[in-house]
């Protein structure tokens, strides 16, 4: 099936363009192998990371403590040359902390006196939130602003943020005392909830390998910001023909219990589905799964691939689904199960 472009989709165009794509895309995979000399297993996890980078979202990473949440987002921007800080969220952590804040400055020759603004650690390439669900409602909302609209406006003037500008936020899903779950607000702002499970057995023999040892795991930096731009721009270039736009919105849809299309399981046991956000984070989150896997164009389960990290922060289910011991991973199963994907004689 013909592109606008006037090629064929699925493939690379010819010339230039398809010589630089190959160098991002190998660039792209040195930075999967940099970080796995660290990270031992966890490839579905380095997989979406990677993922939500690309599409030039931020990722939410959910996992009990211990599973290397906050070592793989380090080692990524370990490998990468871009600006990296890391927050660490309290109860006592308060918006200026994120943003930045006005000081009085004196000059000693002239005792002239002027405020000066201190940015704060918002303002960097790569910014770890850590355990972002332990800080007020009031200091998680002073990243909406910035994760959305990329800048940060304080002392009456608005500051844009370095690009690329990811946020990689982690939280602990088993304990809630002393936290603020966050607001749908703020998790729609998020690309991907990313959830981060126990290693397998051969898996975890690795770890204990890896890290009861004299470690000396340097890794080197193999992709720097002007190749991160170049690669989000690649992944905005793919094209998404139209029967992939449509499964896209007809999945996010059928997540509102309110509309006709929505399945029984929906109905019954969903109290608020997804936005349209959502269905632009698939089309994102396809193109950029494509394009890992080196090809040019959306395919539907490129789209399925991307479904559960896209949806399962953006459907909220009810007080019966809690009863029943409903989880929001089984309706979204149920919801892939319902829409029918484009015919793969199609191709998009």
């Amino acid at each position: 099936m013909p592109t606008p472009g006037g090629t064929h989709a699925g493939t690379a165009p010819a010339g230039s363009d398809s010589s630089k794509r190959e160098l991002l895309l190998a660039a792209a995979a040195r930075l999967r192998s940099e970080v796995s000399k660290r990270i031992v297993g966890q490839e579905r996890v380095m997989e979406e990371v990677l993922m939500a980078m690309l599409a030039g979202g931020h990722a939410l990473l959910v996992g009990v403590p211990g599973l290397a949440k906050t070592l793989m987002i380090r080692s990524i921007a370990e490998a990468m040359r871009l600006d990296f800080r890391r927050i660490q969220f309290t109860p006592d952590l308060v918006p200026s902390d994120i943003t930045g804040t006005e000081i009085m400055e004196e000059d000693t020759s002239t005792g002239a006196r002027r405020f000066r603004f201190v940015r704060g650690p918002i303002f960097a390439n790569i910014v770890l939130a850590d355990e972002i669900n332990r800080t007020p409602p009031r200091t998680q909302a002073a990243l909406l602003e910035a994760m959305q609209e990329r800048h940060v406006t304080a002392a009456g003037e608005t500051m844009y943020l370095p690009k690329p500008f990811f946020v990689l936020a982690t939280q602990n899903p088993i304990e809630q005392e002393g936290t603020y779950p966050l607001p749908e607000a703020q998790l729609d702002r998020f690309l991907f909830d990313i959830r981060i499970g126990y290693p397998n057995k051969e898996e975890e023999i690795g770890i204990l390998r890896a890290t009861t040892a004299i470690d000396h795991t340097e890794l080197r930096p193999v992709l720097d910001a002007e190749e991160t731009l170049a690669l989000q721009r690649t992944v905005r270039e793919l094209p998404a023909a139209e029967p992939a736009l449509r499964y896209a919105a007809e999945l996010a849809r059928a997540t509102r219990p309110d509309q006709g299309e929505a399945p029984p399981i929906v109905k019954q046991y969903v109290r608020w589905g997804a936005g349209p956000r959502a269905g632009q984070a698939l089309i994102l989150g396809a193109k950029a799964h494509a394009l890992l896997a080196g090809r040019y164009a959306v395919s539907p389960e490129d789209i399925r691939r991307v479904a559960h990290p896209v949806l399962r922060h953006r459907v909220l289910v009810n007080f019966a689904a809690e009863a029943e011991g409903v989880t929001t991973e089984q309706v979204i199963e149920a919801l892939l199960a319902h829409v029918a994907a484009p015919a793969s004689t199609i191709r998009l």
